[in-house]
């Protein structure tokens, strides 16, 4: 396994990590993802530990509690041995303390998380959407309290624009505050909108990319093709409605591409696709998850090679989508690129 400094931090994360969302399966969209108990989960973090993968990331929401629950009973021995990264601020009850990342409700949060995982520090403390009713200063200053405390060891945020990582970085900068490391960000062939302006953001301040459902919520996994219906045992069926939207063309070109590199190459479509991603610039590691051990081990396929430059400009090209406003002169005119360092112009061309 591969092991990449998350962003500007001195903390090492394996290229490939292990996302917990189907771990305990509750509630409509997490029972449908998965629904792996505490045996079956240990099970496969030891898989995931014979391979390298020492992250293993969940939320509080995920299953209302119970995969942090689950992840925690399945590290019981071995807590020395991984990074542990967790999230909080999206509603987890109706309470008017159940949602957002006020200091009480991030306090409140990290204790709870600390109980279900049993453990006495979280590595990595993600707030998991921006909440525009705290003042910055007032969550910085929690985060601070609680890294200060030994409960939190790094922090970071997970699908929040670039307004808002920046108008939080600026606040940490000037009132003294840890800096945000890392941004869990949705970033797929088929979902690619990172790259204008967050993927820019990130190299420019220093923040790690890790990146959740990297096959596209399920449609990279080599199951869904043109003109074939969806499987019965998709759980598509399901949870398409909770996912990032996609236009069925350019999904079935895109999975037109990855079945021609998939018959030059022997590899599996997803794990092409996991590939793919794990050569773009500022990913520090691609969340994967499994309900089986099957599921797993294919993904795991996705290290120890690299596509050829050929095979990803060809992926490059199926996936690419139009600009939006402000980026498309950009793209349009190649005398824009002179205002900006040629770090990175466009999808698909990275310097």
């Amino acid at each position: 396994m591969e092991y990449r400094r998350l962003g500007a931090s001195g903390l090492m994360v394996p290229a490939l990590s292990f996302g917990a969302g189907t771990f305990g399966g509750r509630g409509p969209l997490f029972g449908a993802w998965g629904t792996t108990d505490a045996q079956e989960a240990r099970r496969l973090v030891d898989i995931c530990l014979d391979a390298g993968i020492t992250m293993f990331d969940t939320a509080d929401v995920y299953s209302a509690g119970a995969s942090e629950e689950v992840l925690g009973e399945a590290l019981k021995g071995r807590r020395d041995q991984v990074i542990v990264s967790t999230k909080t601020s999206l509603p987890t009850g109706d309470g008017p303390g159940d949602a957002g990342s006020s200091r009480s409700r991030l306090v409140r949060a990290c204790e709870d998380a600390l109980r279900r995982l049993g453990t006495d520090h979280i590595d990595l403390f993600q707030l998991h959407a921006f909440d525009a009713g705290t003042p910055v200063e007032e969550v910085l200053s929690a985060l601070d309290s609680l890294v200060r405390a030994g409960k939190v060891r790094y922090t970071g945020v997970s699908n929040f624009s670039g307004w808002q990582v920046m108008k939080s970085l600026a606040a940490a900068e000037r009132h003294g505050r840890p800096r945000y490391v890392a941004h869990q960000v949705y970033y797929s062939l088929i979902g690619r909108d990172y790259e204008w302006e967050l993927l820019p953001l990130a190299l420019d301040q220093g923040l790690g990319a890790i990146v959740w459902s990297p096959l596209g919520w399920g449609r990279l996994t080599g199951k869904v093709r043109r003109g074939t219906p969806l499987p019965p045992d998709s759980r598509l069926h399901r949870t398409a409605e909770f996912g990032p939207p996609v236009c069925d063309e350019h999904l079935y070109d895109v999975v037109d591409a990855l079945e021609e590199i998939a018959e030059e190459t022997g590899k599996a479509v997803p794990q092409i696709a996991l590939n793919w991603l794990l050569q773009r610039p500022t990913v520090s590691s691609v969340l994967i998850g499994a309900r089986d051990e099957r599921q797993l081990r294919q993904n795991l396929g996705a290290v120890g090679w690299s596509l050829t430059p050929e095979q990803v400009a060809k992926l490059d090209a199926a996936s690419h989508r139009p600009a939006p406003y402000p980026y498309f002169p950009y793209e349009r005119q190649e005398g824009f690129a002179r205002l900006n360092p040629p770090v990175f112009t466009a999808p698909g061309r990275a310097a």
